[in-house]
């Protein structure tokens, strides 16, 4: 089957079946499509929506020519969104993943530079120190010291240089957005995941389910955000193993009250970002966004400790934010603050 027969059956909007989608992803991944066929690719796919059957696929291929991170003991979480929210929005998920870091949790985060937002998590670890350039072994030894960790993703998906020029021409959310933090190089045994859109609540759970993972979490913040913010409750799927349960997250019965407006929530630039997150980091920063970095940091310690009662949950989290316990990660690896 050729690509022209592929986009064919896409532009009919029609469901890859489980060959044509790997044939697809294979010709993608190896540079075989055109620029021109390559976005078309992506772009209707977004279109008529991906099927968890597509994602799956895509989930396989990449990771079959990643250089996967090997021998972490224990359990471990990555705590990500999609982006492609389109709301410049303060880098959040590394917030949070740095604070849950601070308390003893282990975090394993894949990510990338910015691509469709203000500043990617690549970006804002980089301002802080962070060394991107680790491998298997840098990132197996940072776990252990730090008990954070980045795999910064063109070290452990060389088959994406072929798609990053693509993706960062079209600037627009993509496949690649959602598929980014199911291909954790480390195979995490948690996931905590943030998508931008609630009808992929579901789509992104059932990919979740075939993953392997002891215990995860995807959820649509409101407003549309692909972190879980107090504007109001949280769509979410929770996965333990291959079971799949609807549920929603509600700030307000965990104490969280909404901010003002979407623009406390906002950075305009890079050094914004750095700078916000430095003062996070440390206790203080914006009081909206320091909310909503306890507000996930409350989820995802109930997400590694579900029996926990969920108030204590929030009063760890709050308690963690206030003390500034994600600084002493970043001086722990001689980062600047």
């Amino acid at each position: 089957m050729t690509i022209s027969d592929i986009l064919n059956v896409l532009a009919d909007g029609r469901e890859l079946s489980p060959d044509m989608a790997a044939q697809a992803f294979h010709a993608l991944m190896d540079g075989q499509m055109t620029p021109a066929q390559a976005g078309a690719f992506l772009l209707m796919m977004r279109a008529r929506g991906e099927s968890p059957l597509e994602m799956g696929a895509a989930v396989e291929v990449a990771l079959s020519r990643a250089n996967l991170v090997t021998g972490i003991e224990g359990d471990y979480m990555d705590i990500v969104g999609t982006g492609g929210d389109g709301k410049l929005s303060f880098n959040c998920s590394t917030a949070t993943a740095l604070t849950m870091a601070g308390l003893g949790y282990s975090i394993v985060k894949h990510g990338n530079r910015a691509v469709s937002s203000a500043c990617g998590a690549g970006d804002v670890l980089e301002s802080l120190g962070y060394p991107l350039d680790l491998d298997a072994e840098g990132i197996r030894r940072s776990l252990l010291r730090h008990h954070f960790a980045f795999c910064f993703a063109p070290n452990f998906h060389p088959s994406f240089r072929n798609i990053s020029p693509i993706r960062r021409e079209l600037g627009v959310r993509t496949l690649f957005n959602l598929l980014g933090p199911l291909i954790n190089p480390s195979r995490p045994t948690h996931m905590m995941l943030g998508v931008a859109n609630p009808e992929l609540v579901p789509i992104i759970g059932q990919v979740l389910a075939r993953g392997g993972y002891s215990s995860a979490l995807v959820f649509c913040g409101a407003g549309g955000y692909d972190e879980i913010t107090a504007f109001g409750p949280a769509a979410a799927c929770r996965v333990e193993k291959d079971r799949i349960v609807e549920m929603v997250i509600d700030p307000v019965e965990l104490g969280f009250h909404a901010p003002d407006c979407e623009a406390a929530l906002r950075v305009e630039s890079r050094e914004e970002a750095s700078r916000v997150l430095r003062d996070i980091l440390q206790g203080g920063g914006p009081d909206a966004m320091r909310e909503m970095v306890a507000l996930n940091v409350a989820v995802a310690i109930s997400l590694f400790d579900p029996a926990l009662d969920r108030h204590l949950c929030v009063a760890r989290a709050r308690k963690a934010v206030a003390d500034g316990v994600g600084a002493n990660v970043v001086r722990a690896w001689g980062g600047s603050l």
